[in-house]
């Protein structure tokens, strides 16, 4: 593959600085509306957006050293072009299978209440940015592939259809607090991301392994 121009890397590493930046304040607005309320997929989300927030960290970082490393071999270039994809998928896995445990710790006791809006301004406000960037991410690998771009347009429409799966879920509880049917929207919507995480972990995983791969000659 060949490389791309000293534009590109300013321009895909630019992209890549704003998001990280943007993402690291969602962890701590998340955390206190965890303490606001009693949602199990909010705690959920603020453990997702924790392990994205560390992995967003290392693709960065990855992407820096192969791009601007001109002296690395290839053989170090696809290892850790492989270790930012394995990090994302991580993140996604990791993130799945803990939302997966609170919500089935927490079911039996589980009421829907507390001050939802915090987390459901997050999730809306998240949507509208995530699915900005998996826009962004898809145009840059259509234009010139990139191992570790490409990883970070699959993270991203997982956190697109992760945040819509929280609006929904958030939304039952502020809309109807006390119906019988908000106590298992939920934990459902924590189910559902949590599926769907683990999912988009296990395909970026397989996809990011074979694509680091392939894409140097």
């Amino acid at each position: 593959m060949e490389r791309l121009s000293e534009e590109q890397i300013a321009q895909r590493e630019k992209t890549l600085i704003i998001a990280l930046l943007l993402s690291m304040w969602a962890p701590l607005a998340t955390g206190i509306a965890v303490v606001l309320s009693h949602s199990t997929t909010q705690l959920a989300d603020f453990i997702r957006r924790t392990a994205e927030l560390l992995a967003l960290f290392v693709s960065w970082r990855v992407f820096r050293y192969v791009q601007k490393g001109q002296d690395v071999p290839l053989e170090k270039q696809v290892k850790w072009e492989k270790i930012a994809g394995f990090s994302v998928a991580v993140a996604l896995i990791t993130s799945g299978v803990v939302m997966v445990l609170i919500t089935i710790i927490r079911m039996p006791d589980f009421e829907p209440g507390g001050n939802v809006y915090i987390g459901l301004t997050i999730a809306v406000l998240g949507f509208g940015v995530n699915s900005t960037f998996w826009r962004r991410y898809s145009r840059m690998t259509s234009e010139h592939y990139n191992p570790v771009i490409d990883t970070q347009r699959m993270m991203y429409r997982a956190k697109t259809m992760v945040d819509f799966c929280v609006i929904i879920s958030l939304a039952s509880v502020a809309i109807a607090p006390t119906a019988l049917i908000t106590r298992y929207i939920d934990p459902l919507g924590s189910i559902v991301v949590a599926l769907y995480l683990i999912w988009s972990g296990i395909n970026t995983m397989q996809t990011s392994k074979k694509n680091a791969q392939d894409s140097w000659p």
